[in-house]
């Protein structure tokens, strides 16, 4: 089989390309023992619709995942063993994906294989943090710990989410319903005033004249335009599911004014919340690092984390190196140098990650009370032109009558 792979090398470059391998796993395990980080691995094949949806479909329900973990802790608690604990778990479990892996988990394991090796071998259904957490539980012989602080990252990171999507719904929704009243106006109501302007061979204002001509334009061409935009946004889906087209929107969010500071601090409290929780579970920073890489949504940051890795691989302090990028916020540089010092660098991350996601929440909030009047005065001067230049010749002919 073969895979389209997105690795960074330990000089910090990212390389792409096509490999041959029996299966994900194997390949993986592979690039691993090369001293190459994954940063995206898929399956080769003939891009279609379906494949395109496919992700979707193999992703596994977060709130059903995040229960699961707390009742294996609840068990694990207990005193029950691993392999009876999956056992009870796995009947409890009402997605048949999920359910399928779980199955699949629990033969492993009663058969003699690791827990993270178990879940490892489903390759993108779960995270690096997760099967990171795993690996270190089973090594320090602490994996109910290590779960119960892996349960509470994810609820966290589950939350802020959710607050970011609900902060953008109302505008979407509000956006797309002027979107399509504006639509309603130039393809139906323009016409009928044509019409009935080209009646009374009167003199138009310029303002009318450009309505009239876009909403012929449109209404001529109305098949072919939405065939380019259809064939545009298609386009557009598919590079963006390419790892170079993600990499381009990500950076270039970064530079936008204003959202470019909120995903940064959105990335970088993910990224001191993954790091800490590592950390947390005994892995080393080096590995952490790596995992983080993985891990992190933004692939500009991802990117960025592999030369950091290497850096504080060779013996560079974490906060150096990250003040020598200037993506990563000057606040959390400084805590992470003041955690480095102190020996208490878990606990600063983990204060780094709470005053973000903060801040994030506070500037959701003053965009939510910002958005919503900016866009009812946008689309109403937009909806109130549209209606004075339909209007204004009416106007014109009652003042010459007088």
């Amino acid at each position: 089989m073969e895979f389209y792979c997105r690795v960074g090398s330990s000089s910090g470059d990212v390389l792409e390309g096509v490999h041959v391998s029996d299966s994900e796993a194997s390949l993986r395990q592979d690039l691993k023992e090369k001293g190459l980080y994954i940063l995206s691995l898929q399956r080769k094949g003939m891009l279609s619709w379906r494949e395109l949806s496919l992700p979707k479909l193999r992703r596994l329900p977060m709130r059903e995942f995040i229960v699961f973990n707390q009742e294996l802790v609840a068990l694990l608690k207990a005193g029950m063993p691993l392999v009876q604990s999956l056992d009870i778990l796995r009947q409890r479990v009402e997605n048949s994906l999920f359910k399928s892996v779980l199955d699949d988990v629990h033969d492993q394991v009663r058969s003699g294989t690791l827990l993270s090796e178990a879940f490892h071998a489903h390759g993108d259904l779960f995270s690096g943090v997760y099967t990171a957490s795993l690996t270190a539980g089973e090594k320090s012989g602490r994996l109910e710990e290590v779960l119960r602080r892996y349960v509470t990252y994810a609820r966290i990171i589950t939350s802020v989410r959710r607050k970011t999507l609900s902060a953008l719904i109302y505008p979407t929704v509000l956006l797309c319903l002027s979107l399509i009243v504006v639509a309603i106006i130039v393809l139906n109501v323009v016409p009928q005033f044509a019409d009935f302007y080209q009646g009374m061979n009167a003199e138009l204002p310029l303002l009318t004249q450009i309505i009239i001509a876009v909403s012929v334009l449109v209404g001529s061409y109305f098949l072919p335009i939405l065939s380019i935009l259809l064939i545009f946004f298609a386009l557009m889906y598919t590079w963006l599911k390419q790892p170079n087209g993600r990499a381009f929107i990500d950076k270039a969010l970064l530079r936008v004014p204003g959202i470019g500071k909120l995903v940064a601090k959105f990335s970088s409290s993910q990224l001191a919340r993954t790091l800490a929780t590592l950390l947390g579970g005994g892995i080393p920073l080096v590995n952490a690092l790596d995992v983080a890489a993985q891990s992190v949504g933004n692939r500009h940051f991802s990117s960025l984390l592999i030369a950091v890795s290497q850096e504080v691989r060779e013996g560079q302090a974490l906060s150096t190196s990250m003040a020598s990028r200037a993506v990563f916020p000057s606040v959390a540089v400084k805590m992470v140098e003041v955690g480095e010092s102190t020996g208490a660098l878990q606990e600063m991350l983990n204060s780094v990650a709470d005053f973000f996601d903060e801040e994030i929440e506070t500037t959701l909030s003053r965009f939510m009370t910002l958005i919503e009047p900016i866009l009812l005065v946008i689309m109403g001067i937009i909806i109130a032109g549209l209606l004075l230049a339909l209007y204004l010749p009416l106007l014109h002919m009652g003042a010459i009558v007088q």
